[in-house]
């Protein structure tokens, strides 16, 4: 059966290229499903969007039409209405939620039909990104959870772990210091990626004090996640305070990135696609096994026409009714090159200067059809414009990831001089060109660099520990391509573990581990290195040649200079205005270099920058 859906025969039959959900006027709405292998299907019209309540209001009868869907229309106005689909496969009756649902009552089990521009933010249709016609290598990307902006007392932003957490200004520590927007804002970045903040499982909305979850649990990809709202039981709250984020952020001159979890559902099984055309969605293969490429319990097949057809219009009504200015995908490498391809073309039709970056890890999984190209790191040119962390620069800096106290070049291991280079010039072995090189040293997934530095050099002291973060914040905020850090890197983030130790899968440890501590800021030392990472981003902003985009740039502007210590590599570097040289010493010595002749001023060295 599952053969069948990927043979060309199929495609060819039911593949639809039209809108697909519920599409509202205050005359009417009109629904549409795909749903190719069903019997019967029919809509129930709820008053409430608890799947609780004993609310029917109405049951609708759908129609078959062309390429497998189904059709109804309701007379009326239905706005604030609340919806599932009834169908028949094989003779097994489900109810379920619209996959293309806008948005949903609690924990969402039931769709709500809602016109999206009612819960517009003022000013709405002007809104826009802040960095409209830069590059993606102009871009400083801060990395950020929802709910730990805000969930520490010591932050004073009243709505905490919520949306609207991040519209508040004006917050500050006990000592005076910015705690949450203005924070960001001063930072310097230009770019804030938000965690997963579609619909997720794991979390259950109707509790006032709902589990912490990283939220790479998709349950309903087109809908906000309730517990990040101030009310998950009505539908239209969590699209008006998404909204309002994204306009604070956008007034406050930072762009947004969303990050979206497209490889992989929560639960295969219950997934709404799923339950419409059983096993379409996901890879599975002949004996029925899903593929588990993502290790998650199961691989979505983006291959599929209809698969990809989702996609790629879920993407696009992100940046569409939401104004997103970037997607980072999670293990995108699990989709194919023509659906990555497909999304950026499709964003790009409206919306030219959103940027699209990745996870391009090789994980194995099985496909449904032959000859498909994954959009891994070694298959960077198959993808131009899209970007992919690179794992090459944060091991070199911090260490194997698969070894948690093994040294990196900041700790003062020897390390291949040359692939360091090659990383600082934006082109590891994998890149393609350096605008598709995300460069880090930590984000949401393992040891925060504080505390992968503590594994690394236990013995060392405190203010040795501080420059080794420094050094590798210095490294890759000057490399060439895309500089990204994970929220509180810039005062020494630590993620205590619950027996001692450091919590390195922090994706459900409460509050207190994930939150930011601004507390910290009250102290001198953090305050130092907050300042060094402004001046690190200032630096950045400050010189185009740090920021160049093909591989004839660089190569033109930038070379390496020869340093006869193992732990130390130098740079010098042509632009219009001037020359940079840069000199990375890991060695717990000076080292002698050479510079070439002419007056120098020096705008980095030992925890101070700018």
């Amino acid at each position: 059966m599952y053969e069948e859906y990927s043979s060309q025969e199929f495609e060819e039959k039911y593949t639809y290229s039209g809108n697909l959900g519920a599409f509202w006027t205050p005359e009417k709405t009109t629904f549409r499903l795909w749903a190719p292998t069903a019997e019967a299907v029919s809509i129930r019209l709820y008053r409430s969007g608890d799947p609780g309540a004993d609310d029917l209001l109405a049951q609708l009868r759908m129609q078959p039409d062309v390429c497998g869907t189904w059709t109804a229309e309701r007379v009326g106005n239905l706005n604030g209405i609340y919806y599932t689909y009834v169908v028949t496969v094989d003779g097994q009756t489900r109810e379920v939620c619209d996959p293309y649902a806008r948005t949903t009552g609690v924990n969402g089990c039931r769709g709500m039909i809602l016109d999206l521009s009612s819960v517009n933010p003022p000013q709405w249709d002007a809104d826009a990104d802040p960095h409209a016609g830069k590059s993606i290598t102009d871009a400083v990307i801060y990395e950020l959870h929802v709910r730990d902006l805000s969930s520490d007392p010591s932050a004073h932003i009243a709505h905490k772990g919520k949306f609207l957490g991040l519209t508040e200004t004006g917050t500050k520590t006990r000592g005076g210091h910015p705690t949450g927007l203005d924070h960001i804002k001063a930072l310097g970045v230009t770019h804030v990626h938000l965690l997963p903040m579609y619909d997720f499982g794991f979390t259950d909305e109707s509790q006032p004090h709902p589990q912490y979850n990283w939220g790479y649990d998709p349950v309903n990809y087109n809908v906000p996640e309730g517990s990040y709202a101030t009310d998950p039981f009505h539908g239209a709250v969590r699209v008006a305070e998404v909204k309002r984020m994204v306009k604070a952020l956008h007034d406050n001159g930072l762009s947004v990135v969303m990050d979206v979890v497209y490889n992989h559902v929560y639960d295969a099984g219950t997934f709404c696609f799923n339950q419409i055309v059983p096993g379409y969605f996901s890879r599975i293969n002949s004996k029925g096994e899903y593929s588990n490429g993502s290790s998650c319990g199961n691989d979505t097949a983006s291959e599929r026409s209809m698969v990809r057809k989702y996609i790629v219009d879920s993407v696009c009504y992100w940046a569409d009714e939401y104004h997103m200015d970037g997607f980072r995908f999670d293990i995108a490498s699990l989709l194919d090159t023509v659906t990555i391809n497909e999304i950026m073309a499709a964003v790009h039709r409206k919306h030219p200067n959103v940027i699209f970056y990745g996870e391009g890890w090789d994980m194995k999984t099985e496909l449904t059809k032959p000859g498909v190209q994954l959009a891994e790191q070694t298959n960077s040119a198959l993808v131009p414009g899209f970007g992919f962390f690179s794992d090459t620069i944060r091991d070199l800096l911090r260490g194997s990831t698969f070894d948690s106290t093994a040294p990196g070049f900041i700790a003062g291991a020897v390390v291949p001089k040359e692939a360091l280079e090659a990383c600082f010039m934006g082109m590891p072995s994998w890149a393609a060109q350096p605008d598709q090189c995300v460069n880090y040293a930590s984000c949401h997934d393992n040891t925060t660099l504080f505390d992968r530095i503590a594994l690394t050099a236990p013995s060392a002291p405190v203010v040795t520990r501080i420059r080794m973060n420094n050094l590798a914040a210095a490294f890759y905020m000057l490399s060439q391509g895309v500089p990204f850090l994970q929220a509180g890197e810039e005062m020494l983030r630590t993620k205590p573990g619950k027996h001692g130790g450091f919590d390195d899968n922090s994706y459900r440890s409460p509050d207190s581990v994930n939150s930011l501590k601004w507390a910290t800021l009250d102290k001198p030392e953090y305050q130092d290195v907050l300042s060094y990472y402004k001046g690190l981003i200032a630096f950045r902003k400050a010189h185009g040649a740090l920021r160049l985009s093909t591989r004839e740039e660089v190569q033109y502007h930038v070379h390496p200079v020869y340093c006869e210590n193992e732990h130390c590599v130098a740079f010098h570097i042509d632009e219009p205005e001037g020359e940079i040289f840069a000199v990375f010493n890991a060695d717990t010595q000076p080292v002698p270099i050479a510079l070439p002749d002419g007056h120098w001023n020096v705008n980095i060295r030992d925890g101070r920058a700018g």
